[in-house]
């Protein structure tokens, strides 16, 4: 088992490239949110704006960091079971000086910002075995491209205009950055570049929570695809997304992706503008999460959602060769649903914006229980939009019925568990008259 980066190191050192493991660009590398002292370190992001030859050398800083981390994946998976254990950051930091004394290419890149990429690497290993991430994996040229700058210091970030800044960076020098909100004080950044080939640095700061209201008001949502979140108060919310022209041309361009010869310049101008069309939509996404999640921290005390495990809701029904899955195209489709609605982010950036007020609620039978009075029956829920209770009559949207349900669950009333099995125990029930009577 080779035990230093030297000797991973040859004359072709420089066009490294990843092997082609299970990849994960979700969890390999750069974008895992740091936890340091109990508390959650968030990101501001803001537009980067280099020039070119800055963005030649910011290339160079990504690849760096790219070919460290992969040098520590490829260390650690030489263990085995009975095997001595792969090096830990310390070690792999003294490997690091000894390569870039052999390797002067190595040696020209900035030291910062290979340390932080070990850094990354040995976060993300505590994770996986904290079993909150999946195990970091090989990362590839174009895909989570990234790196991370650390004691910054008051003058390294500084405003020239009102919506200008600049952000320095070592062996790139200062890069101009577009000021659109406050920069908050940070002793970290990272610098990004997504698939449509954007820049951004992301100023780690803790965050200061938003305070509740004080009226004691709880609210109920439930997500679904065709409404992204219906209100116990009734309001529809929908996630943006593109709009029918983009996503015409989104499908011409990958009609025409499917005809362009691999490794052609024609094929890299057509990929370049399915990433800035689906960019486009990611973005609205995160706007409509972020402003969505700030007024229901700000207007309400407790907010409920269900707790539903989008992972295993998502995962792709084709099966095996042995035994395929069915209705797989159908699936898929819905799981694209549900992924363009932010689910997941939603309930996220609400956790972090009011924690300790963002309340999960088992979601069994709060889409079959009439909120009016209580009956579960699953002929209740006419159609995707439609309740009409088969009991009393009640008719009400089939989401804010949940909805409601949702909020009088998370209030302490457990009306979903009416006639079915308990959400909570012990289940508040209202006094039956008839047994009333019988005493």
């Amino acid at each position: 088992m080779p035990n230093g980066f030297t000797k991973h190191l040859g004359v072709d050192a420089p066009s490294f490239r990843a092997g082609r493991k299970r990849g994960s660009a979700r969890h390999g590398g750069p974008r895992v949110l740091s936890v340091g002292f109990g508390r959650l370190i968030d990101m501001s992001r803001f537009r980067l704006q280099p020039s070119p030859a800055q963005e030649a050398a910011l290339l160079e800083h990504c690849g760096h960091a790219r070919f460290v981390w992969n040098l520590a994946v490829e260390q650690h998976a030489h263990w085995k079971r009975g095997r001595k254990s792969a090096p830990g950051f310390a070690e792999q930091c003294r490997q690091l000086t000894e390569a870039r004394a052999a390797f002067e290419w190595l040696r020209a890149g900035s030291v910062t910002v290979q340390q932080q990429a070990l850094k990354d690497f040995h976060q993300a290993m505590a994770n996986f075995f904290g079993k909150s991430h999946r195990k970091p994996t090989w990362r590839r040229r174009g895909q989570g491209e990234g790196f991370r700058i650390v004691a910054v210091k008051p003058g390294d970030v500084r405003r020239i205009s009102r919506n200008v800044g600049e952000v320095k960076i070592p062996k790139v020098g200062w890069v101009r950055f577009r000021w659109s909100r406050p920069v908050a004080e940070a002793k970290s950044y990272r610098m990004t570049r997504d698939a449509a080939g954007r820049w951004h640095v992301a100023f780690a700061a803790v965050p200061e929570p938003i305070p509740a209201p004080g009226t004691g008001e709880v609210v109920g949502a439930d997500r679904g695809v065709a409404v992204s979140a219906a209100l116990s108060t009734g309001e529809l919310l929908n996630a943006p997304g593109l709009r029918d022209t983009e996503k015409k041309r989104l499908l011409r361009l990958q009609r025409k992706l499917a005809k362009a010869k691999r490794g052609s310049n024609r094929r890299g101008k057509v990929k370049a503008a399915i990433a800035r069309l689906k960019a486009r939509e990611t973005d609205r996404r995160k706007d409509w999460v972020e402003k969505t999640s700030t007024d229901l921290a700000r207007l309400f005390d407790v907010i409920a959602v269900e707790d539903l495990k989008i992972s295993n809701m998502t995962r792709s029904a084709r099966g095996t060769v042995e035994a395929p899955g069915k209705n797989v195209r159908q699936k898929a489709g819905l799981n694209r649903g549900i992924l363009a609605n932010g689910w997941g982010q939603l309930v996220t950036r609400l956790e972090q914006k009011a924690p300790g007020r963002a309340q999960k609620i088992n979601p069994r039978f709060t889409s079959q229980t009439c909120n009016a009075c209580g009956h579960r029956a699953a002929e209740s829920r006419e159609n995707q939009s439609r309740f009409g209770c088969v009991a009393c009559g009640h008719q009400a949207h089939a989401d804010v019925n949940a909805a409601k349900n949702i909020r009088d669950t998370a209030a302490g009333h457990a009306v979903a568990a009416r006639g079915g099995s308990a959400l909570a125990k012990p289940v508040n029930r209202e006094p039956q008259r008839d047994l009333l009577l019988m005493g």
